[in-house]
């Protein structure tokens, strides 16, 4: 079911247009649906192709544990680039989108991942996104999978990724009364995702920005 805004951020797209997944025809023809219920999906519990650390493991150099409950989890699927940059992007692009998860699971927008992770617009728009969860008594469970991962830095200290999101297997969750809803998945539950991402002073490249394209056919099956 759709569980993600399609918009979370206006984007300055850029280096990003490279990057952009082939056949991005924008389906976001879907104005009928309800944006409440496009909600986020998970925890990052690493894939076949994951070069992300599983969630709530511990971090070294000062970075914040995120813990995720056990009936919800993210697999990011990708490789590693062999460019230390490069893989050092995409995986804290990968913690970022847990931070918001851990938010949401915790019912806490000032959880310390969120703000260490991501700033700017991108965390401002998370923060209202992670609120409307709080405020319909909201979370989510099963799986959400990441892929299609591409990459690119610039000479700024700055980087964009594009990658494509798979919720088909994950569904949104009364708290209250614990009722699942198991709607069957539509082509919307495929997105694709631009983010651009900072380097800051020590060493993370945080996302500042973001923005996404629900039903996307590059991102379909």
């Amino acid at each position: 079911m759709n569980r993600r805004p399609t918009l979370l951020a206006a984007l300055a797209l850029t280096a990003t247009a490279a990057l952009t997944l082939s056949a991005c025809g924008s389906d976001d023809d879907s104005p009928s649906k309800d944006k409440d219920n496009d909600k986020i999906a998970g925890a990052d519990t690493g894939g076949e192709k994951s070069a992300s650390p599983s969630a709530g493991a511990p971090d070294s150099g000062g970075r914040p544990k995120i813990t995720f409950p056990s009936d919800a989890k993210n697999v990011f699927e990708y490789e590693k680039t062999g460019d230390s940059a490069k893989d050092a992007v995409l995986a804290d692009s990968t913690l970022a989108v847990n931070a918001v998860d851990e938010a949401i699971f915790e019912s806490d927008t000032g959880t310390t991942a969120l703000g260490f992770y991501i700033k700017d617009k991108a965390l401002s728009s998370y923060i209202t996104y992670v609120q409307k969860y709080i405020g319909d008594g909201e979370t989510w469970v099963g799986e959400t999978r990441y892929s299609k991962y591409k990459v690119s830095l610039a000479n700024t200290g700055k980087a964009y990724v594009t990658y494509c999101s798979d919720e088909s297997k994950s569904y949104i969750k009364n708290k209250k009364t614990g009722k699942v809803d198991r709607s069957p998945a539509t082509s919307d539950a495929y997105v694709l995702y631009n983010a651009s991402l900072t380097k800051n002073s020590d060493g993370i490249w945080q996302t500042t920005d973001v923005v996404s394209n629900r039903g996307n056919k590059a991102c379909q099956p």
